[in-house]
This record gives C-alpha cells, structure tokens and sequence, in this order.
C-alpha cells in the first residue's frame, strides 16, 4: 500500500510538504480490520494517533445502563492520541463499520514530530484543539440533557399527584350530584318556614366559612368524634351514617350542633335536611379539593416558566435571586421529599436586585442544590440549608449541607471539566465546570469549604453588570 498517498488524501495534510509524509509512512503502521470489530473499548489504553484510509469507525457510550451511540469517524478523518493531548483510556467502544484500514502512530514518536515536524505538528494541535471544543460542547448539551431528564421526572411526579387528585374528585362529584333528583324530591316536600330556613342556611354556609372541609384533628380523634355522631345519627333514624359521620367531622359539626339542628326541624324533615347538608358539604369538600390541585398545577407550571425564562431573550435583566432558588426548589420537590430533606432557607426580603442572564443562574441553583441532594441520600437528619446576603456590591449565596463532605485531596479538582465522584452514568463531570462558567460569565466567583458534616458551596456575584477583567 501507498501510504503517502493514502496521507495525502486526508483533508488536514492536503498542503503539507511531502517530507512530512514521507516521514509518518516510516514511523506509522497500517493494519487492516474486518466489519464489526472493536478497535477500542471503554477503559483501552489510548496510546497512538489513528488514520482511517478505509472503512469507518462507529462511537458507542454506555451510560445510565443504555448503550448510546456518539457517532462516526469516516475515511480520512484523525482520532486518537494527539500531541499535548491528555488522553490515556477509551472513553466509549469504537466499532468498525465495514472493513477498514487504519494507520497509526505510537505516541512514541511525538517527541520527534514535535522537533523536528513542526507544521505537522501544527496541524495535529489544531485538530485536538478542534476536538476537545467539539466533545466540550456535547458533552455540556449532555449535561444539560441529564439535568432536564432530572427535572422532567421530578415534575412528572410533583403533576401526577394533583391530576389524579382533579381526576378523582370530579368523578366522585359527578357520581355524587347524579343522587340530586331522588334527594331533591324529598327536599321539595319540606313544610318549612322562612325563619327555618334562614336557621338551616345559617348552620351550613357558617360551618362551610369558617371550616371549609380542612380539619386539623388527628386520626385518633377524627375517629372518636365519628364514632359519636354514628351513635347519634343511628338514634335518629338517618340512613348512610358512616357517610354522613365523615363529612359532618370534616366540618367540625358537634353533637351539640345537631341536638341544635334538630330542634329546629320537623321530624319527617329531618332525613332530606340532613340529606340537603352532606350534599352541600360534599359538593363544596370536592370543589375545594379540585381548586387546590389545580392551584398546584399552576404553581408548577408558573415555576417552571419563570425557571426556563421562557419566551424571553438571553440578555441580562435585573432579578431576585430568591425567585430562581425557590423556583429551583419547587422543581427538586419530589428530591427533597424523598430523601425527607429539611429546608432551611435565609434569604431576606430587601435583597437587591442584581443583573443576571436569568436561566443560566437557574443552572447553577440546580446543579448546586442538586449535588447537595446527592450528597444528603441515605444520611440520617439531612439538611440543606440556603442563605443570601448582600456583602458590599456583591450578592453572595451559601449552598450547604450536611452531607458527607468532600475529600480535601480532590476539592482543587471538582471544578475541572470531567471530573466527578460520582458513579457511570450518574455524572458527566460538566456540572459544576459549567457552574464556575456561568458565575465567570457574570463576573463572579464560585468556591468550596467542605469537611464531613459540612459542604459549604459560595456564589459571588456583582449586582451591578461589570466587565470580568474588572474582577480580581
């Protein structure tokens, strides 16, 4: 095979003097390999720049148990090892698509190149800078990606509890007023006076202000007080008690406030009254019951508009950092739940407003209280506690919890782009370099104090826009 004229065919080398190529043809070696074998797997030592001149070379990534593909290096294309490149292990499997022939050079010969090879070399550093910016980027879209899977599941689970509970209520009301005609019958028979009435009117709609179907009793209690009425409404004759008992709990109603009732009504009344009185309970219980969950639902799908600044342009605005952080918060709701996570949040009212791009601070408030969630899994009493203050011109906001620390060897490392602590698949390593980027983009600075017990994450940002040189 012809290697010099298989290298000159590669796009990068197309204007480079032929000595240069002369020279990679001897240091080089050319191997062939047949479709689907792996060149590389995840963990190989990476020790040699590669050259396609036949067949292609697909990307594969394991993470979060699912095998994703990166993508492909076509005929012609560099991978590999390059000068000054820090890679020593595949990061993914490399897979060959169709038989392919593939060069190499050792990195052993990188000195030489570097010496005496400089436009070679030149071309090489241009490449893996190109590649290291290309990777950098996709691997913050991926970030980004597993941040928004995060919170898109928590959401999914904070929307389903107040859907099911609107879905639940209006079929149990719509079930519930299809017993209108039969009870109205009865309601219609009554012989009543106007001043019965305005009695019977009073004791329903003042139970109704005063109580609206929220009781604070215990289970315990709830049941002593059920079993009370039961024993009264059976002494009366009435029908469906148990019901009748739980709702009448509901709105506080006593036996005092039946003996009351009941010496108002006549006794061949008293069954459609006190018919009349759970029906309206009922309704408004179950009305209530879809206006709060609705409630929620707005709430999450304010919060998350204001999160993602939606429909609104990337410059910087004056804000309230605490509407990021308690947006944040409301979309990691499901997280601190589950982890029975105790808030302390310290943020005072008259805060300044600083000059921020809003969405991107909403980053950093979720990758910060994120990690601190990470941290707080499975600890006994976990905490996470948010305070901001105002410190000259500067804002500065405390991220801290209670967690197991970060060791002191690596914390100079945390906001190095890809380093991580935590598991495959759990972590890119982007999420505080991209953290540190963004406070740097508002001219600020972001730093760590950790020991077991307490990890203390500190953001500093100007509240007046100023340049980053201005910053020292």
């Amino acid at each position: 095979m012809d290697i010099v004229a298989a290298l000159k065919s590669v796009p990068e080398f197309k204007d480079l003097d032929e000595s240069h190529l002369q020279w990679l043809a001897e240091k080089g070696s050319v191997t062939t390999w047949k479709d689907g074998d792996y060149l590389f797997r995840k963990g190989d030592t990476i020790d040699a720049m590669r050259i396609l001149f036949a067949g292609e070379l697909d990307i594969y990534r394991e993470q979060a148990g699912n095998v994703r593909y990166l993508g492909t290096v076509e005929k012609g294309e560099i991978t590999g090892l390059l000068p000054y490149s820090r890679m020593k292990s595949a990061m993914a499997d490399g897979i060959v698509s169709g038989d392919a022939v593939v060069y190499s050079l050792h990195r052993e010969c990188f000195p030489e190149l570097l010496r005496d090879h400089g436009a070679l070399a030149e071309i090489l550093v241009h490449a893996m800078m190109d590649r290291v910016r290309d990777f950098t980027q996709q691997q913050q879209q991926d970030d980004k990606m597993m941040a928004l899977g995060k919170l898109s599941a928590g959401l999914a689970h904070e929307l389903n509890n107040p859907s099911a509970a609107i879905v639940r209520s209006a079929h149990e009301l719509k079930r519930h007023l299809g017993n209108l005609p039969e009870k109205f019958k009865r309601v219609i028979k009554i012989q009543a006076t106007e001043e019965m009435v305005d009695q019977v009117n009073h004791f329903v709609f003042s139970r109704i202000a005063s109580n609206n179907g929220h009781s604070t009793l215990s289970l315990m209690e709830k049941n002593e007080k059920e079993e009370e009425l039961i024993e009264w409404l059976e002494s009366n004759n009435l029908d469906d008690v148990y019901e009748m008992a739980e709702i009448f709990v509901e709105f506080g109603i006593t036996l005092q406030d039946l003996d009351s009732l009941n010496t108002i009504l006549r006794p061949q009344d008293r069954a459609a009254v006190f018919n009349w009185i759970v029906q309206t309970f009922t309704t408004e219980r179950l009305v209530n019951e879809i206006e709060e969950a609705s409630k929620r639902i707005n709430v999450l799908v304010t919060s998350v508009k204001s999160y993602t600044h939606m429909d609104r342009a990337p410059e910087k605005e004056r804000a309230d950092i605490s509407t990021g952080i308690r947006n944040t918060l409301t979309m990691l709701n499901h997280k601190i739940r589950k982890n029975q996570v105790k808030v302390i949040e310290n943020i005072p009212a008259d805060l300044p407003r600083a000059c921020l791009y809003i969405s991107s601070m909403n980053q950093v408030w979720t990758n910060l209280i994120d990690n601190a969630l990470d941290a707080l899994e499975g600890r006994p009493d976990p905490v996470l506690e948010i305070t901001a203050e105002k410190d000259r011109e500067f804002l500065l906001v405390h991220i801290i919890d209670n967690g197991p620390g970060i060791p002191e060897e690596i914390q100079d490392k945390i906001f190095d782009s890809f380093f991580t602590t935590k598991p495959v698949g759990k972590g890119t390593g982007l999420g505080l370099e991209v953290v540190r980027q963004i406070v740097l983009q508002h001219a600020g600075r972001v730093t760590v104090k950790s020991k077991p017990g307490r990890t203390d994450f500190s953001v500093c940002i100007p509240i007046e826009e100023r340049n980053r040189k201005e910053v020292k």
